[in-house]
């Protein structure tokens, strides 16, 4: 958990650093859904892109595509997902700790981004509950430019949620199966 931690923070203090955020800004947005299936099978699917690509396949009627701009699902990659209405999304994996079990993306554009928000920071977070099953925890960190601080924008954890329910049905049928 330190290590992940430790990387989340200096983000978080690197942006603040950049005048981009203040600390305090940041609200957040949080989902948490038990799963009855190991963390290390959960974390297998969310480690690189297996949960963006399942959840473009289950959610068609809300993810139009998924594009890898840069890399292969490790730091650095860089995602776009474009949304039925051809809205888009696109992000970069700035953390993933294997030891931990924790993914961290920012946002580089679109999102709450594109209407009003100054950061968006997506954090995943697969947490050990027992021996066989575990806790996704899905976050949304975020911060909103002053002068759309009226219109009150916040991202959508709606999309993270139901990538966690369709994780949860198909790893859960998978387990049943072996």
């Amino acid at each position: 958990m330190l290590k992940g931690s430790i990387a989340f923070v200096f983000l978080v203090l690197f942006s603040c650093y950049m005048g981009t955020i203040e600390s305090h800004e940041l609200k957040h947005l949080t989902n948490e859904l038990e799963v009855n299936v190991p963390a290390s099978k959960v974390w297998e699917l969310y480690r690189h892109l297996g949960i963006s690509e399942l959840a473009a396949q289950e959610l068609k009627n809300v993810i139009q595509s998924i594009d890898v701009l840069k890399g292969d699902g490790g730091v650095g990659t860089k995602l776009k997902l474009t949304f039925v209405g051809n809205s888009s999304y696109t992000e970069k994996f700035v953390v993933i700790d294997d030891l931990e079990r924790v993914k961290v993306a920012k946002g580089l554009e679109g999102g709450c981004l594109a209407i009003g928000c100054s950061v968006q920071i997506v954090r995943f977070d697969i947490i050990t509950k027992t021996e066989n099953s575990c806790i996704i925890k899905s976050d949304i960190a975020y911060a909103v430019k002053k002068e759309f601080e009226a219109n009150d924008p916040k991202p959508n954890i709606q999309l993270l949620a139901a990538a966690a329910q369709i994780a949860k049905r198909v790893l859960e049928s998978q387990q049943q199966v072996v």
